[in-house]
């Protein structure tokens, strides 16, 4: 399957411009659809690196803070339930390194939605042109 893609894709690139539309067509047409599929798995690769928050989040613990100390170690300041816990993380262990007894302030993130961050971007580029 992947030499019949790849023959396929070798010789989208070696046809000459003035080639029948139908094969350049269907040439240009596997091209695409094999680069948004590798666009596809770059992204997923690059969303799991960054180890972006999930969106649905459990309301009773919660990362409120993270400082990273080394390639893959880490402190978080969690927030469980009514308590606040300092936790470090490294790549075999995790340990308690603190209980707060007065819990921090959380910071406060405001997130406009996304109708309104659309309708900003929309204004600007008709302003703009």
């Amino acid at each position: 399957m992947t030499k019949i893609l790849l023959s396929v894709l070798l010789a989208s690139l070696s046809l000459p411009a003035m080639a029948a539309p139908p094969e350049v067509n269907l040439a240009t047409t596997l091209a695409s659809l094999l680069l948004v599929i590798m666009l596809i798995l770059v992204l997923g690769w690059l969303l799991k690196r960054l180890r972006l928050p999930s969106i649905q989040g459990d309301n009773n613990m919660k990362i409120v803070k993270q400082l990273t100390v080394g390639q893959k170690e880490r402190i978080l300041l969690l927030q469980v339930g009514d308590e606040q816990l300092l936790v470090g993380v490294t790549q075999h262990n995790i340990s308690l390194l603190n209980k707060l007894e007065q819990p921090l302030p959380e910071p406060v993130v405001t997130r406009p939605e996304f109708a309104s961050q659309l309708g900003k971007i929309l204004k600007n580029d008709a302003k703009t042109k």
